[in-house]
């Protein structure tokens, strides 16, 4: 999915990262605890987070995420702002909770970052 399609569901403003709307996101994930984002395959998805600090841009870029969405409408620290430059990393903040986003984004198509056709107690996952 297309990153400016995100945009678009989301209500999200571009923060950084405007000459990225093109991009391809190959799935979502979403996330509060950044080591979490260590442990899966994350290389091209998108990260949703309502944690707003410069760990959530060094976890991205280390885990290889496509673009990062603050929920709640939350605002990046300058820092942040200035690695996510650095790093081309696009970051964009929309008024949703991280639920609701994350429901959006399903309903559209894009699906998480697990293996399809794991299974989990028994039932796929899809």
């Amino acid at each position: 999915m297309k990153l400016s399609h995100i945009k678009e569901i989301l209500k999200a403003k571009v923060l950084v990262g405007e000459e990225k709307l093109d991009s391809l996101v190959v799935a979502g994930t979403a996330s509060d605890l950044m080591s979490d984002m260590l442990r899966g395959p994350t290389s091209g998805s998108l990260l949703l987070t309502g944690l707003n600090n410069i760990q959530v841009i060094r976890t991205s870029v280390i885990s290889g995420v496509a673009a990062v969405v603050l929920v709640r409408e939350k605002r990046p620290t300058a820092e942040m702002i200035i690695h996510a430059v650095e790093h081309d990393l696009p970051l964009l903040s929309t008024p949703f909770t991280m639920y609701s986003a994350c429901g959006r984004l399903f309903r559209e198509g894009l699906r998480g970052v697990e293996n399809r056709g794991s299974r989990v107690s028994g039932a796929e996952i899809v």
